[in-house]
């Protein structure tokens, strides 16, 4: 009875004993009390995650800043579909370096770097912290626009090159999603599956000719699943699931290189310098030789020019009897040269061809005719008598 008055008191307590009275009011105070400490808890929870996200939103932008001063190339790459262990080796990859990545959302990198090249002014919260050390940056306007999708910012002042071909080691294989397009086209090859025959009617459903062999289901022929461009559907999705194919394979992949203000494709680091040398000589090279041919000095023709004015001035010593010192040591060098024997024209040679020619058939006969008399006895006859 105690105990039914405790959870279920009456209206009055009215000839009620005292003791009962009391613990029902206790007990309304305490839920009173309680539902109150719930409602302000759940405001207390709300107020703290906000000041976490802003603490965190607060910390990746001095990150941000940090590296924008201090490092004057980045690598703007995408991350779709990239896991966080890709992340983590990238990370410890690029340390030697001296590269750091930035990943967040593309909105609060635009707004962390709008922040920054934006000058401080004393209504701001931060003015205090800002107004010493802000420097102006308007080189940092042209990355805002290119910060779009899920992205990343690889921070360097070298080695652009090396870290592309690095990203290329790092890869993740994923499966299909719904709803996702597909990168590439995915067929299915004839063979086993391990299905049981139960499952026959989710492969008509996708025109996927089929046959029973040893309690499992084979697939007769090669079936295009997706092709590329293709959003995929609920049915593609789960027929890949079941045979345990993921036949996407994902990659960090460079969008845009941000030089000191300068933004290219990242094409560009492919080349090498060896390329790039082979190619200025070959304008110079052009260069030099369309100078010459037009009479034009330049600083590239120079040295054609000079060596060309003193071989004329060479030849007009040979000419007169007046004689510097380069032009003695250059005709004491051609007195002691070699004779060169007189060519012979291309009329005189065929000339001594054809009178050769006559001797060596007759030469060739006399052999012939030595060969024939050298087996005159071999049978014990001599070759004088007959």
């Amino acid at each position: 009875f105690f105990f039914l008055m405790i959870r279920r008191p009456p209206r009055s307590t009215q000839g009620v004993s005292s003791a009962a009275s009391d613990v029902y009011k206790r007990q309304g105070i305490n839920a009173e009390y309680m539902g109150f400490n719930n409602q302000k808890g759940m405001g207390m929870q709300k107020k703290k995650s906000r000041i976490e996200s802003r603490k965190k939103k607060f910390a990746l932008w001095v990150k941000l800043w940090d590296a924008a001063d201090k490092y004057k190339k980045i690598l703007l790459v995408s991350c779709h579909n990239i896991g966080a262990s890709i992340f983590h080796n990238i990370r410890q990859a690029l340390r030697p370096y001296g590269a750091i990545m930035v990943m967040g959302k593309n909105t609060l990198i635009k707004a962390g770097l709008q922040r920054h090249i934006t000058p401080p002014k004393p209504e701001d919260e931060d003015y205090a912290t800002r107004k010493d050390t802000f420097k102006p940056m308007p080189q940092i306007e042209k990355l805002i626009p290119l910060c779009e999708g899920y992205l990343g910012l690889i921070f360097c002042n070298d080695h652009l090159s090396e870290i592309k071909s690095l990203l290329k080691g790092f890869k993740c294989n994923k499966g299909a999603k719904i709803g996702a397009v597909s990168p590439i086209e995915v067929n299915i090859e004839p063979g086993p599956t391990g299905l049981d025959p139960k499952q026959t009617a989710f492969f008509q459903a996708l025109n996927i000719q089929t046959k029973i062999v040893k309690t499992q289901i084979e697939i007769m022929t090669k079936t295009r699943i997706l092709s590329k461009g293709q959003r995929i559907g609920a049915s593609e999705c789960a027929l890949l699931d079941k045979l345990g194919i993921r036949p996407f394979m994902f990659e960090v992949e460079p969008k845009n290189v941000y030089d000191n203000g300068v933004v290219y494709s990242p094409n560009v680091l492919d080349i090498k310098k060896e390329e790039i040398i082979e190619k200025l000589r070959k304008g110079a090279m052009y260069l030099t030789s369309a100078s010459l041919a037009a009479g034009y000095p330049t600083a590239l023709s120079a040295r054609q020019s000079v060596m060309s004015g003193f071989k004329n001035l060479i030849a007009c010593t040979m000419g007169i009897n007046y004689e510097f010192p380069e032009a003695k040591a250059i005709k004491a060098a051609a007195s002691k040269a070699p004779e060169e024997k007189p060519k012979e024209k291309k009329g005189d040679t065929k000339k001594k061809e054809a009178e050769k020619a006559p001797e060596v058939e007759t030469k060739k006969e006399e052999k012939k005719e030595e060969e024939i008399a050298g087996f005159g006895d071999i049978f014990g006859g001599d070759q004088t008598n007959d």
